[in-house]
């Protein structure tokens, strides 16, 4: 390369800089804004309870009739649902709070392969996110319980985000219920035998989360623990 060359290839590279940075600077107010919009709209929705999973889950999976089911049945404690608002398991959770009469929230987000909002969220209770960190803030500080259901890399982010929030005392308690008992083994038994063993975590970090395997199961862990907890926001 010509000095010539050297120095042009340098104020490219400067000027592509400074155009990322300003870039940068300007994605705050987008930021800002879902953070606003979430805010105002989530702040009316009162108690609901957040249900995960996989987005993979077809209609005649067991675990997809058992999220409808769980989440009917949070209707009927006056409880309202808060999904990620795609489909599978969080289909199952809208279409649940729908029978039920109950508050149906969705959270969804942009993605490349277009997750499509499904058809059981309430008409004004659809938020739409370019950012995941935004919508996790949202799922985090709104719900008053996490159904964590199988699922895949998102599901095991949003549950283990969660843990470790409540574990490091930055939000309030909530319930979170695993439901599942022969999907989440594998991950209990790891987290019994290897990170506790090796000192990793701590004994009475095994009582941040519940394994069931029904949806009475799931209500009955809930309610048991607002008979302890006042309902609140979560920080």
């Amino acid at each position: 390369m010509t000095p010539g060359e050297e120095k042009i290839s340098k104020a490219f590279k400067q000027k592509t800089w400074n155009e990322i940075k300003t870039s940068d600077s300007w994605q705050i107010f987008k930021i800002m804004s879902e953070f606003v919009e979430g805010f105002q709209k989530l702040g009316k929705i009162g108690p609901c309870v957040t249900i995960f999973g996989s987005a993979r889950t077809k209609p005649n999976d067991k675990y997809y009739k058992m999220g409808v089911e769980i989440a009917f049945k949070l209707t009927q404690k006056g409880y309202g649902v808060v999904t990620g608002g795609g489909g599978g398991i969080m289909e199952a959770g809208n279409k649940g709070a729908n029978a039920g009469g109950g508050v149906s929230v969705g959270l969804n987000i942009e993605l490349p392969f277009e997750q499509e909002a499904n058809a059981y969220i309430d008409k004004d209770k659809l938020l739409m996110f370019d950012y995941f960190f935004v919508r996790k803030v949202m799922f985090m500080k709104y719900a008053q319980g996490f159904v964590v259901m199988p699922g895949g890399f998102g599901t095991l982010d949003e549950l283990f985000e969660a843990l470790t929030l409540i574990q490091t005392k930055k939000i309030g308690k909530f319930p979170i219920i695993l439901v599942g008992e022969k999907f989440w083994s594998g991950l209990i038994d790891w987290i019994k035998e290897t990170m506790l063993q090796d000192g990793k975590i701590n004994a009475e970090d095994l009582n941040l989360f519940r394994v069931v395997d029904s949806a009475d199961q799931a209500l009955e862990e809930i309610e048991k623990f607002y008979t302890k907890y006042h309902l609140s926001p979560n920080f």
